[in-house]
Parts: C-alpha cells; structure tokens; sequence
C-alpha cells in the first residue's frame, strides 16, 4: 500500500491528467477528504434522496443488476415511469467516471419520457468492484467497450421487448458510442452525442489556445508562464503527461469544465449522496480511475473522427458554448460536413462540458422534441 504522501502526489498527477478527458480523478477531493464519514455524514440527505427517488408508478421500472458483457460483470441502472417509453442508452465518460452515482442529480425528469439505462464500464465503479482485477487490465481497448456497449444494447432490446434503442454519449463516451453506432446501426433510432470528441489532438490544441488567450486577458502571469513553457501545444512534440496536466489546468480553472465555476464541486460531491452507491462503491471511482488511465491513454489520444463522412442514422451533437474539456469546435466543424439522414447541433449558450446539469431543462426539452418523435413511432 502506498504511504499518504506518496498516493496524494500520485492522485494529484492523475486527476490533472484525467482533465485531459472529462473529470474522472475530479472525484478524488471530494471522496477522499470526505469518505471516511459518508455514512453518518450524509446518511439524511442519502435516505431523503433515495425516497424521492422511488418510482412508484405501476408501470414504471427501477432495477439494478449485473450483466455480463465481454466476460466482465458490469453494473446497469435502470430507471423510468413508463416501461412504454423509449430506452436511452447512456454511455458515461472519463474514462472510468460513472454517471450512474451523478445522476440524481438530473435525470428524474427526464424518466417521464424515456426509460434511461446507465451502466458502469468495465473497472468503473461498482463494475470494478464485482471482478477480479488479475486479467482485466489487459481487455482495457477501446473496441472492447465498443462491443461492451454493443452487446448490452442487444441484452436490453430483449429484456425490455424494444426494436431498438436511444444511444447517448457523454465525454469519453462518446468515443464508445459513436464507435457502436457506426457498428451497429441497426441497434439504434439516433445517436446523441454530448461533449462530443471527434479529434483528440484537435481538442488539445483548441483547449490550449482558450486558455492561453484567456490567462492574457486576465493577465493572470502565473498560467501564462506556464502555458508558454509547453508552447506551441500540442505542436510537433510528443502529448507527454507533463504537458497535458499544464495545458489542461489553466482552461478548466477558467470554466472550461463547468461554465462560470472553477470547480463544480456539486458535481464532485454528488456520488456522496447516491441512492445507487454507499461508501466502498464511492472509493471504487477512484481505485478505477487508477486503474484505467495509463491503460487507455495512447488510444484515446489516437482518437479521430474526421474521416466519418456519412453517418448511418440521425445523430444530434449537444455542444456546450464553454465546453473546453472536449471542445465544441471540432464538433460543430464535422456536423456541418457530415451527410446523415437527419443532422441538428444543439448548442447549450450557458453551459461547458456537464450541459445536463449546467441546463437540465434545455437537457430535456431536447430530448423530448428533436428525439422521442424519433423513437416513438
């Protein structure tokens, strides 16, 4: 077991580097300083959210279970008032930062429309618990979350009598779920993405450029000084992690995470007070965290979108105007030039990367709109 310090500096490496993509080891503030009194800290507010959130509808669904994908044992959350309703098929980001213990947070109204499924990935949360780690470390690719997300899709279209599904991807998510519907169209009505990575690269380049133009305008000289040690940035040098912890930090202390916030610390806080998980679950965000990263690192910054031309089935991209943890840039870029059966970017004016929360009724007017027509016919 590594001693206090040495794990503090260690978490503190990782979490700025998960800023690269979304806000994965962002979890750990909250859950370390905060875990070793989850149970009588937060045992009120916990028992008052977990009664408000009871479905009691007759024909409404509210079940957790195991499925096993790819020969891991990965944890889905099922939630709706209306076993009638449309399936979304949400795909979390990070990687390894489930939405499942966030998402009481936003979700509930969005289950008076469509029955939502969220799943931990594998070594995410709860999943990471349920198996054993000996060889899991090894099956850690992205096309192996493709075929995860694939083959749960298959698994609820049978469960829940659907000919197809809603597929929605957030973050780093949306690398899996873009992926599987270019797949397996035919699992599908429509394709969301929000917070959309199309270019790796690309995102490190415009995320860098917001914050160097963003430190000068506030002639903050301690970020300048350090964004102009890794400039040009990505440039024609290697992505190392000490670059991208510094050229990550800077854009998301000036909203570039959460609009308006440098640090959405209700997002953080929110697995704390999770109907879905209790204390060991919440440490496991962060032991997943661990365990993903370094493995899934050099694919991730592979990742690239731009040659996708035309797309199978009708995709919406839900941007966030002050998103620069993935971007809307490039996004909005490649919706323009896409040829797709049906094509609608979304821009969400006052939100960054957690549009969901940051304007959960946009959120779901969209949703009910532009995509329920789609799935209810």
């Amino acid at each position: 077991m590594l001693t206090n310090r040495l794990r503090a500096n260690t978490c503190q490496h990782l979490k700025a580097l998960l800023l690269l993509m979304t806000i994965s080891l962002a979890f750990l503030p909250a859950s370390q300083a905060q875990n070793n009194n989850v149970t009588d800290k937060y045992a009120g507010g916990k028992k008052l959210i977990t009664g408000l959130s009871k479905i009691l509808s007759p024909n409404g669904v509210q079940e957790n279970f195991e499925a096993t994908l790819g020969g891991t044992k990965q944890w889905v959350f099922v939630r709706g008032q209306d076993r009638n309703n449309p399936i979304i098929l949400f795909v979390h980001g990070g990687p390894a930062s489930p939405m499942a213990p966030v998402a009481w947070t936003w979700q509930r109204p969005v289950e008076e429309y469509f029955t939502m499924v969220q799943y931990d990935q594998r070594a995410s949360g709860k999943s990471f618990l349920s198996n054993d780690t000996t060889n899991l470390g090894a099956t850690l690719h992205i096309d192996r979350y493709v075929d995860d997300a694939i083959e749960l899709a298959e698994q609820l279209r049978q469960k829940y009598h659907k000919k197809k599904l809603v597929l929605m991807g957030h973050s780093w998510g949306t690398i899996i779920a873009m992926r599987a519907a270019l797949k397996r169209p035919d699992l599908f009505y429509v394709y969301i993405g929000a917070g959309q990575n199309i270019n790796t690269v690309d995102n490190e380049r415009v995320s860098f450029e917001f914050g160097l133009k963003e430190a000068i305008r506030r002639n903050d000289t301690t970020a300048i000084r350090e964004l102009q040690s890794i400039a040009p940035y990505p440039g024609d040098q290697p992505i190392t992690r000490e670059r991208i912890i510094i050229a990550r930090k800077w854009p998301q202390e000036y909203g570039g995470l959460a609009a308006y916030r440098p640090v959405p610390s209700y997002f953080f806080n929110a697995p704390l007070l999770s109907p879905e998980y209790d204390k060991k679950d919440v440490d496991a965000i962060d032991e997943g965290n661990i365990f993903t990263l370094g493995r899934v690192i050099d694919e991730f910054l592979a990742v690239d979108f731009k040659n996708v031309t035309t797309f199978p089935i009708p995709v919406l991209m839900f941007m966030g105007r002050h998103d620069y943890t993935t971007p809307s840039e490039p996004t909005d870029a490649w919706l323009k030039k896409v040829k797709a059966p049906y094509k609608k970017g979304v821009w969400f004016e006052n939100s960054s990367h957690l549009m969901m929360m940051e304007e959960p009724g946009k959120f779901l007017l969209t949703l009910v709109q532009d995509v329920r027509p789609m799935a209810v016919k």
